[in-house]
């Protein structure tokens, strides 16, 4: 199916066999594109345009609990041959990155030795996802690091003022960082709805209810539905701030946007859908960052200015698929007019600009004449946006996982 067949489809293309054989037939190519990334001793490589393994760099804690993720996510969902990733994974989470001296997990490895030792939140959410999706599918190592996950939030990162994740700690958790920010936040939103979802525990969607209402309603309601990411220790918005190009850049980033309503949309649904504004403003912030960011020669730009300029126009990979979540959980939730036209563009530009129809897998990021770049990032990272991309629109619902 080519990106010109969903412009002449009458139904919706959610539900259209053939776009929904395409979705399963874009997903296996991710699944078997990335499984060239597991080593014989169970780590994980980067992988090369073409997947040839890229050796000796680091392996992170975030792209490591993504693959698990990924993988569960495939296997709740009827994808085989997907056990060896997912063991592989937690057991390198649990034998090598796990700081067995002060508790937490290291940041990055080389082979089995840190290279960065501090605790991040922004990787600590993400291994809690990994553990809620592999508690799902059954592996026995998720249910205790699930478990050790919470405390480890609840107990370590958690600013009790606030109701909100510190950032970032030193080894020994003596020292820690002065700057909040959104991101870390919003994959703990993430994580703990996965967690719910997997236990049933309300103490996680009570969690995830903070996270949004700073965000969604003190945060993006007061600045035009645009969300600010970067604070002081006091959670006062630091406009000034310019951290790291992809975790922590500066402005605002519209793909943040779309996760975090997405996320809003899933919390609803697992609320128990209650009275509310809830869908409404999660509609607002898609639509602004949609209308602020969309470059009319295809993708979405990485980053704006707090008014809704560009700021960054690079175009990556990840905010499209997370546009794509966006509008498809609208569609199946509060669907409007204009949402089938939205997400079959959006589909368009990813078949045009960023799926590789050779090897598989997203391209990372296109230049200014729309061919493949490695200007900020080697070869294809991992499948953790797209590979939700490929599923999600699939299923009936909007939860995360199992929601078939």
């Amino acid at each position: 199916m080519d990106a010109s067949d969903y412009a002449a489809l009458d139904s919706h293309l959610i539900d259209e066999p053939r776009f929904q054989y395409r979705l399963r037939s874009e997903a296996e190519a991710q699944l078997a594109f990335f499984r060239r990334s597991l080593r014989a001793d169970g780590g994980f490589d980067l992988l090369a345009f073409d997947g040839t393994p890229i050796t000796g760099q680091d392996q992170g804690l975030t792209g490591t609990a993504r693959h698990v993720y990924s993988y569960a996510l495939a296997k709740s969902t009827g994808h085989p041959d997907c056990d060896d990733m997912i063991d592989a994974g937690l057991t390198w989470l649990d034998s090598h990155f796990r700081d067995k001296a002060h508790g937490g997990f290291y940041w990055t490895l080389n082979g089995t030795e840190p290279t960065v030792d501090h605790k991040m939140a922004y990787g600590h959410v993400h291994v809690l996802l990994a553990a809620s999706a592999a508690t799902q599918v059954g592996h026995p190592l998720g249910p205790k690091l699930l478990e050790d996950l919470s405390d480890l939030l609840l107990n370590r990162f958690m600013d009790s003022s606030a109701g909100l994740l510190a950032d970032e700690f030193s080894r020994d958790w003596s020292y820690c960082s002065a700057y909040r920010g959104y991101n870390a936040n919003m994959h703990g939103l993430e994580a703990y709805l996965a967690a719910y979802e997997t236990t049933g525990d309300t103490g996680f969607l009570t969690r995830a209810e903070q996270v949004i209402d700073f965000f969604a309603n003190r945060i993006a309601r007061a600045n035009h539905w645009r969300v600010i990411e970067h604070f002081d220790a006091n959670w006062s918005p630091d406009m000034d701030y310019d951290g790291h190009f992809a975790l922590t850049p500066r402005g605002t980033t519209p793909g943040h946007s779309f996760e975090l309503a997405r996320l809003m949309i899933q919390y609803w649904d697992l609320a128990g859908r209650p009275r509310g504004n809830l869908v409404f403003d999660a509609r607002s912030i898609i639509d602004t960052a949609l209308s602020d960011a969309w470059d009319e020669s295809g993708g979405i730009s990485y980053t704006l200015e707090y008014d809704g300029r560009i700021l960054n126009p690079a175009r990556y990979w990840w905010p499209v698929t997370e546009a794509i979540l966006a509008i498809q959980a609208l569609i199946k939730v509060a669907p409007m007019p204009n949402d089938e036209g939205r997400f079959r563009r959006l589909w368009d530009e990813a078949e045009a600009l960023f799926i590789d129809h050779d090897y598989g897998g997203w391209f990372h990021e296109v230049a200014p004449d729309g061919t493949p770049t490695e200007a900020t990032v080697r070869g294809k990272p991992d499948l953790y946006h797209s590979i939700q991309a490929a599923i999600l629109p699939a299923q009936k619902g909007v939860t995360r996982i199992m929601s078939a």
